[in-house]
C-alpha cells in the first residue's frame, strides 16, 4: 500500500478527482466533506499528509492545521492547504499556520499530485549526523527533531529543514532565493516573504536557542553560535 493521503473538502467532485489521481500515483486515499469525519478518522488513524480545504461547512481550515500543529502526535503531518481564497495575506497566514503548502481553485490535479510527492519527498531526505549549535541546540536530522537544552521543539517540517538547511554551514549567509531552491527547487513557486515568515515563526519556538538565527540586512540569514 502507498502512502495514505487524507483529503478534506467540501466539494464531491473535487474529492473525486483528487481521489483517481492520487490513486493512479499509487497512494492510498481517504476523502471527507466534513471536519467532524475528519478529526474521527484521526483518532484512529495518522495520515502521512493532509490535502485541507480551508472553506468547509463545519470548520474552518486555519483552525484544523492550527489544532494539528499544536498537538505532538499530529505536528509532523505535513499540510497542503486547498482553496479558492487568492489573497497573499491568506496564504502567508496559512504559512504562518504551519501549513507545508498553498495550492489555489482551479488547480490542475496532475501539479496537485506532483506537490504532494515533493512535500513528502522534503520529509523523507534525513541525514544520520546530529548538529550541535552551541551548548542548547541539537539537530536531529534523521528523527526530524530539534532539542533545546535538552527538550524538544516541536517544527513544522518546512522550518526544520530551513533550520538544517542554514545549521550545515555554520556563519554561512543564505539569501532568501537560496533557501527557496534549497527547499522547494522547481516544485513550486513562492514569494521571498515566505521564507520570512517561516524564520519568525522558527524563532518564536526555539526559544534562547531563537538568538543563533541572524538575519544579514539584504542579504539573508545565516545560523551563528
Amino acid at each position: 500500500m502507498g502512502k495514505l493521503i487524507a483529503v478534506v473538502d467540501d466539494e464531491p467532485d473535487i474529492l473525486e478527482l483528487l481521489s483517481i489521481h492520487l490513486k493512479k500515483a499509487n497512494f492510498t486515499v481517504e476523502t471527507f466533506q466534513e471536519a467532524e469525519g475528519f478529526f474521527k478518522f484521526l483518532n484512529r488513524t495518522k495520515p502521512d499528509l493532509l490535502i485541507l480545504d480551508l472553506m468547509l461547512p463545519d470548520s474552518d481550515g486555519m483552525d484544523i492545521c492550527r489544532y494539528m500543529k499544536k498537538k505532538e502526535q499530529f505536528s509532523s503531518i505535513p499540510i497542503i492547504m486547498l482553496t479558492a481564497k487568492t489573497d497573499e495575506t491568506d496564504k502567508v497566514l496559512g504559512l504562518e499556520m504551519g501549513a507545508d503548502d498553498y495550492v489555489t481553485k482551479p488547480f490542475s490535479p496532475r501539479e496537485l499530485v506532483a506537490r504532494v510527492k515533493a512535500v513528502l519527498r522534503r520529509k523523507e531526505k534525513t541525514e544520520e549526523e546530529v548538529i550541535e549549535i552551541g551548548s542548547i541546540l541539537e539537530i536531529l536530522p534523521k528523527k526530524y527533531e530539534v532539542r533545546v537544552e535538552g527538550k524538544r521543539v516541536d517544527l513544522t517540517t518546512t522550518e526544520f529543514r530551513i533550520l538544517k538547511t542554514i545549521a550545515t554551514r555554520i556563519g554561512w549567509v543564505f539569501s532568501r532565493d537560496q533557501l527557496l531552491d534549497e527547499l522547494w527547487g522547481h516544485d513550486k513557486v513562492v514569494i521571498d516573504r515566505t521564507i520570512d515568515v517561516h524564520i519568525k515563526h522558527l524563532r518564536a519556538k526555539l526559544g534562547k536557542a531563537a538568538k543563533f538565527i541572524k538575519n544579514v540586512r539584504g542579504l539573508g540569514y545565516k545560523l551563528e553560535a
